[in-house]
């Protein structure tokens, strides 16, 4: 299929070519999609897209305005119409379908042949997947809402219980009411709301006509999703509102209780627009009950009446409301929110006279209004920087234009403090109390800092956004040596100009694009030196601007330069990463838990107990994961414990038994504690380890607390200290949350100065190792417990001590520390010799090599990670027994190429 093809206006169309055997394996695939009359489907060729079957007829008619636009796809027989287009029409194709349709979703392909698949889709009330394309050069006008219904009928009245989701302020709402047979109130609240898509079950009760329910959302215009009444399901809600909800999950629950009908509706917004699956939605939603008293009752035929919102067929701005009233300065943000109080008038005559109020002042005072007006036209929209920055590809531009904007709230909270006519208590509480809190140096102060350090802002001036040299000294050495070669080619450059008899920059002049760094003259200029050049040059391309060539030398430099380039690049993108990631938690403000002078509430309660106190600090960055060593009967159990027992009781809104104590919220605490009568039930010690660990690595988030006490002592020791090793990485590089980690195993405490080695980081949450105090008398030899916490590791084993201490018979001590001291020769790490001259029964060290050990710890982090992700809630014990027995022994299939890994078993 080819050929050169035209639009009405003129415009060429991309050329799509298929050789016989692609156009047969793309055709194959096409026709096994599921049937969808709503779903526009594009397909990524790279350079352009295209469209096939009756979306191509669709495109064709409302974007090309002509059916000649269409090819065919294939022979005849079972060929498919096709159209091709741009990447100016795709996103032309975009914003229609998402921002003024209403009836058709959006989909997007990608791969070749007959192997494509489905990488972004979206609804009018879901466009987070397009929203780069849709707003690259466009404001976010508004924030599209998704509802969800459920009508009912009780005792002869008709109720409807309703959700909504807001993906862009991350908000859920809920709320339920008596209706009429014409669903008013159902339309007022699309209006107030400004919703876009809804969500309807497919079977309703037959007693109820849905048909003007229909014709109402049809007048809001409104995509229509009819979904199976089986999705419209409440259960497990509170758990999973528990992972996305800001805060405790009580309050949540609380509010879930006080409905009976709107609970379907939001665990069907949960399913649709699937939430949980995004891990970066945890901990950032919001949620409330919505009512619908708040606001004047506007229905469909009263924004049109009364021209609240702008429509297409507006002759200019001021033909609406909103485009009269719409003088907003800030990109994006002003509009959104003029929209929405456009459609939600309000009833609080006292809130209507604060707003009037504030209008007046500015109306009032000129240098006021125009001070704030110069200061807002300068910040970016906020709420897409802090959404970008949640993203797992976001880069340092957000970064840079969010630090950028906020350095503006300095001049505005200025501007307002000189302000001193009669409404100055309004603009102290409303504004300048809330900015004062909000420019802390525990708030902003951080993020300014940050971004000052990290990143390179003398390099803004250049388009560039780069990790300062200064923030990591491997960039630092980069850095230095690409400015050595960077110095080679501008004398170079100045070299070349003095032999070619050429003015340095207004002659000659040196670029860098994707041909790396070339020198380029005018065609005038060439026409002087052409023997010389074509002599000692080579000549790269000559076009009107000029011709471009290079030399011997310059062509060595710039490789030299595009090589420690790319290592720039590449060791940047981690820093980056880090710096993009520690940026985005600052858009809510979090906090660390600080527990001074702890006790267990329980155990001191007990008579003849002196409580010894302990401190416990778990601070982002310093000692957010604490790896706890120390003897048995040392305390390490009861410190994890106490520490969240105080956290549990300071969320219940209890006082602690702490000194002090500063607690930040945590959406659910973790623990892994011990196995219990779990042999009772037919597990065994370690399946029910496994189990448990398998529930916190699933379910837990950084907005949880974990508690682990010796993970791995039911299998063997190997076997223990990797799974034990290969676990806390995850929770430390994937989870993040504050962790306590009470082992017997020493050697996880090398975690910690991994940490601190730039070259082997694994993650940057703060590693720290603490241990319970014992001392062991240099004479008698006999251990006394301190019970006290400390910062390090623990420098011995105390095993032996311990049983001593529980009065174990001195024959079996003797023999046990005689055993010990045959051991200690044996290195932690492997060993195979082959070595015929070993004696028989001699000690031989182990060692593996460090491919063994990296190719080891991948599969077993591999083996940990299905582990997580096995659905145990959906399957009984038995089933989860076998699929474990599966993995284990897959995993011990893979080793038996890995010595690393053979140890385990």
């Amino acid at each position: 299929m080819e050929g050169d093809d035209f639009t009405p206006e003129g415009g060429k169309l991309p050329e799509f070519k298929l050789d016989a055997r692609q156009a047969q394996g793309f055709i194959s695939f096409f026709k096994r999609l599921p049937q969808d009359p709503r779903a526009v489907r594009l397909f990524d060729r790279r350079d352009y897209y295209t469209a096939h079957g009756e979306n191509a007829t669709f495109i064709a008619r409302t974007y090309y305005h002509t059916m000649s636009a269409l090819r065919q796809l294939g022979s005849s027989s079972d060929g498919i119409s096709s159209v091709s287009v741009s990447k100016a029409m795709f996103e032309t194709i975009a914003r229609n379908i998402l921002l003024e349709r209403t009836d058709c979703t959006l989909e997007l392909y990608e791969g070749s042949g007959s192997n494509w698949r489905l990488t972004k889709s979206g609804t009018p009330g879901n466009i987070g997947s397009f929203e780069d394309i849709l707003f690259a050069n466009n404001d976010m006008q508004d924030s599209p809402v998704i509802v969800a219904l459920f009508p009912v009928c009780r005792e002869s009245q008709l109720y409807v219980g309703l959700s909504f989701l807001d993906m862009t302020n991350r908000k859920l709402g809920l709320a339920e009411f008596p209706e009429d047979s014409r669903f008013t109130n159902v339309e007022s609240a699309l209006v107030a709301l400004g919703c876009k898509e809804c969500l309807l079950p497919e079977d309703c009760e037959k007693s109820i006509d849905l048909n003007p329910l229909r014709e109402a959302i049809s007048n809001c215009n409104v995509l229509l999703t009819e979904k199976k009444k089986a999705d419209f399901k409440s259960r497990d809600l509170a758990q999973d509102l528990g992972r996305i909800i800001r805060g405790s999950v009580e309050p949540v629950r609380d509010l879930l209780s006080q409905f009976d009908y709107a609970l379907g509706p939001l665990g069907a917004l949960l399913s649709y627009a699937e939430l949980l699956a995004d891990d970066t939605n945890y901990g950032n939603y919001t949620i409330e009950k919505y009512n619908l008293n708040c606001y004047m009752r506007l229905d469909s035929a009263a924004v049109r009446a009364l021209n609240i919102a702008e429509r297409k067929t507006d002759v200019n701005k001021n033909f609406s409301l909103f485009g009269l009233m719409n003088r907003t300065c800030t990109v994006g943000m002003g509009k959104r929110l003029l929209n929405r109080w456009l459609k939600q008038p309000l009833l609080d005559v006292n809130e209507i006279n604060n707003r009037l109020d504030m209008v007046q002042a500015l109306v009032e005072d000129p240098e006021l209004r125009q001070g704030l007006r110069q200061q807002l036209k300068r910040i970016s929209d906020i709420d897409r920087l802090t959404h970008a920055l949640r993203k797992k590809s976001a880069t340092l531009q957000p970064v840079v234009k969010l630090y950028q904007s906020c350095s503006r709230i300095s001049y505005i909270k200025s501007i307002l403090e000189q302000y001193n006519g009669q409404f100055s208590t309004l603009i102290r509480s409303k504004f300048l109390e809330p900015l004062e809190e909000w420019m802390t140096e525990d708030r902003f102060g951080r993020f300014s800092s940050l971004v000052e350090t990290a990143i390179d802002l003398d390099q803004l001036e250049n388009g560039e956004y780069r990790i300062s040299p200064l923030y990591s000294s491997d960039l630092g050495v980069l850095k230095d040596e690409l400015s050595v070669v960077e110095n080679h080619i501008n004398n170079l450059h100045v070299d070349t100009a003095s032999d070619l008899d050429l003015s340095v920059d207004k002659q000659l002049k040196l670029e860098k694009g994707p041909l790396g760094h070339v020198f380029r003259m005018s065609k005038k200029e060439e026409q002087k030196v052409r023997k010389k050049l074509t002599g000692s040059y080579l000549i790269i391309e000559t076009r009107k601007d000029g011709v471009k060539f290079t030399s011997s030398k310059l062509k060595k430099l710039s490789d030299q330069y595009q090589a420690l380039f790319g290592e720039y690049t590449s060791c940047q993108k981690k820093v980056v990463d880090d710096v993009v990631r520690v940026s985005g938690s600052y858009s809510e403000d979090e906090g660390d838990i600080v527990l001074l002078g702890s006790r267990h509430p329980c155990l001191e309660a007990q008579d003849g107990v002196n409580f010894i106190p302990n401190d416990c600090t778990l601070v982002r960055g310093k000692s957010w994961f604490q790896i706890i060593t120390g003897p048995n009967m040392g305390g390490k159990s009861t410190f994890i414990r106490q520490v969240g027992v105080n956290v549990l009781m300071a969320q219940v809104g209890s006082f602690v038994p702490c000194d002090q104590a500063s607690v930040s919220v945590r959406d659910c605490i973790f623990a892994r504690v011990g196995a219990g009568d779990c042999q009772l039930h037919g597990v065994s010690t370690f399946m029910q380890e496994m189990l448990e660990t398998a529930s916190i690595l699933k379910g837990a988030s950084d907005k949880s607390l974990i508690i682990i006490d010796e993970l791995g002592r039911g299998t063997s020791t190997y076997d223990g200290f990797g799974l034990a090793w290969a676990i806390c990485e995850h929770l430390m590089e994937v989870t993040r949350a504050p962790t306590l980690f009470a082992t017997h195993f020493h050697e996880l405490t090398a975690l910690a100065h991994k940490n601190d080695d730039e070259h082997q980081r694994i993650s940057n949450i703060g590693i720290a190792n603490y241990h319970v105090g014992a001392h062991i008398d240099p004479s008698s030899r006999k251990l006394t417990m301190l019970y006290k916490v400390e910062p390090g590791a623990c420098d011995q084993s105390f095993g032996i001590h311990v049983a001593e201490f529980a009065n174990f018979p001195e024959a079996v001590v003797a023999l046990a520390k005689s055993k010990a001291a045959e051991l200690e020769d044996f290195s932690t790490t492997p060993t195979f010799s082959d070595d015929s001259k070993d004696e028989v029964g001699s000690k031989r060290k182990r060692v593996f090599s460090p491919d063994d050990v990296t190719r080891g710890a991948a599969r077993a982090r591999l083996y940990l990670e299905d582990l997580a992700a096995l659905p145990m809630d959906e399957m009984d014990r038995s089933k989860i027994v076998e699929m474990v027995t599966k993995m284990r022994d897959d995993l011990q299939k893979d080793a038996a190429d890995n010595p690393w890994l053979q140890q385990f078993f």
